[in-house]
């Protein structure tokens, strides 16, 4: 099998050993329907109930706020829909332009029913300033969702500050968080939230499996309708393997967060040094940015010619959004930054997780140099 360098770990990240062990038991042996009242289905009840209060502890959430989902785009649908469709009175809801596309395209289903959405405007590195959510909210507003830090430009948002003007209008303050969870710390009660959204996948779980947290008295409509699964919440049966397995690369990431963070700040730093070095024009997007997310555009050059030719030398990254990969239009939050359109083109995002080196660095920017500035 072919090694590649992988560079797109804000696409997904790779499942971490310990909670693939911790997985098994409950594919194998334990696979009760968690629901059920008879005692084979204790133990899978227990390991939720367990899984819940770890995760619960790794945000300062209690562990009653946690409510598990199919990954982020379902935890961002529910909290923009079950908002607005628990509000008779049709109040509004504000975002912003840089949004992931599963708040964008959730706040314009609302719109095509009647609930009115207005989209904050970001400056040129990406920021959501607390001023102009103070210019657009009113109290007819009924949610403001921000994420805490883009997935593409990886700018991190002063969510304390916008959350503290939502409340001021007795506004909801929802984050999609997908990008931050386990990565940066993250405390629901110091970022004063009502909710937040997380995928298990971003931070070294497995695929198909996230959280919401919504803040006790926090009233939004369910999203799945059926059984009484999560409190009568989000139907469906638990898929109990997925949220041990959340649970564990959670803690591990959370407990191992400084370290891993330093080295990947090391990595991040090297990789634009030997940038540099090698005389490459480029500019670096977003401000205040998530460790080793890192957003790079190069003047006159084309992003997705990079990625393909960066593939055939053996390294992932990626143009942009993991979910729009195979578009090479300039993406929403690049013309939301105002990026001038000869550097916009040639973009691509390299972001680095706990898995990458120094000698992946040098071989990365080896290749820019070899494809950007061939002899």
């Amino acid at each position: 099998m072919k090694q590649y360098i992988y560079a797109d770990n804000a696409a997904t990240t790779q499942l971490d050993p310990k909670a693939f062990e911790a997985m098994i038991p409950w594919l194998r042996d334990e696979y009760g329907n968690a629901s059920q009242p008879y005692s084979f289905s204790r133990k899978p009840k227990k390991a939720i109930a367990e899984a819940r209060a770890v995760i619960a502890e790794c945000i300062n959430a209690d562990p009653e706020e946690i409510y598990f989902t199919s990954g982020g785009t379902e935890s961002d649908n529910w909290a923009i829909k079950g908002s607005a469709f628990s509000d008779s009175g049709h109040h509004a809801t504000i975002t912003s332009q840089i949004e992931h596309h599963a708040v964008l395209h959730s706040c314009e289903a609302t719109e095509r029913i009647g609930y009115p959405v207005a989209y904050l405007p970001a400056d040129e590195e990406g920021r959501i300033l607390p001023e102009t959510l103070d210019r657009y909210i009113s109290d007819r507003t009924r949610l403001v969702s921000v994420m805490t830090a883009n997935n593409e430009i990886g700018t991190i948002q002063d969510i304390a500050g916008l959350a503290d003007i939502a409340h001021a209008h007795g506004a909801m303050f929802h984050t999609d968080a997908v990008q931050a969870v386990g990565h940066i710390p993250i405390d629901v009660k110091a970022l004063d939230v009502d909710m937040l959204s997380a995928s298990a996948h971003k931070f070294n779980g497995p695929k198909g499996i996230g959280f919401l947290y919504i803040r006790k008295g926090i009233k939004v409509c369910p999203f799945m309708d059926g059984g009484g699964q999560e409190n009568k919440n989000r139907a469906g049966t638990e898929n109990t393997a997925a949220i041990v397995g959340m649970s564990i690369a959670l803690m591990n990431n959370t407990q191992n967060m400084r370290n891993t963070s330093d080295s990947i700040r090391s990595l991040e730093n090297l990789l634009i040094t030997k940038l540099i070095e090698e005389g490459l024009v480029f500019r670096r997007n977003g401000a205040n940015t998530l460790p080793g997310l890192i957003s790079l555009s190069f003047q006159n050059s084309n992003g997705e010619m990079l990625l393909h030719r960066m593939d055939l030398k053996g390294i992932c990254v990626s143009t942009g959004s993991a979910c729009n990969g195979s578009s090479d239009e300039i993406s929403h939050v690049l013309q939301a930054i105002h990026l001038p359109d000869e550097y916009a083109k040639g973009t691509i995002r390299i972001s680095l997780g706990k898995h990458n080196t120094e000698s992946e660095i040098l071989k990365i920017t080896e290749s820019l140099k070899q494809i950007l500035m061939p002899k």
